[in-house]
């Protein structure tokens, strides 16, 4: 009795791995299935991937030529810019000096000549007697005309 019950022991242990072998043979032609996908699939899209990259590294390649011009446009404006300024700087600032001097002079002479006609016009003398200005007589006008207003 005993070798019946070891008998049937090692059937079931028998029937037990067989499934299980069968599951696992399952499981490796599933999983071979997909890797040949991914395989299939991946293939183009390296290439994708890689046409990709050569497109970025020649656009990148044109960034930088466009980029090297505009720093040397740049270091020639700025070259132009300091040639400029030091060609017309000082005599501009000297023109300038010129001008502001002329006009401090000008301010300055017609602001005196009212002065000395005012000096001038003060008092005129007749055969010995004083006259008053035309401001002192615009001045008494001015006066009159309140007082009759008022």
């Amino acid at each position: 009795m005993a070798g019946i019950l070891v008998a049937v022991f090692w059937a079931i242990l028998v029937s037990f791995l067989a499934v299980v072998l069968v599951r696992l043979a399952q499981t490796l032609r599933a999983t071979t299935a997909l890797v040949a996908d991914v395989t299939e699939q991946a293939v183009p899209l390296l290439a994708d991937a890689s046409a990709t990259l050569r497109s970025a590294q020649t656009q990148l390649d044109k960034v930088d030529a466009i980029a090297s011009d505009v720093q040397e446009v740049t270091s020639n404006a700025s070259a132009l810019s300091t040639t400029v300024a030091s060609t017309f700087g000082g005599p501009l600032v000297k023109v300038a000096a010129f001008g502001y001097g002329v006009r401090q002079a000008i301010g300055r002479r017609t602001a005196a000549e009212p002065e000395q006609d005012r000096r001038a016009a003060r008092r005129t003398v007749i055969v010995g007697r004083t006259v008053p200005s035309a401001r002192d007589r615009k001045r008494a006008g001015r006066r009159s005309s309140r007082g009759q207003k008022d």
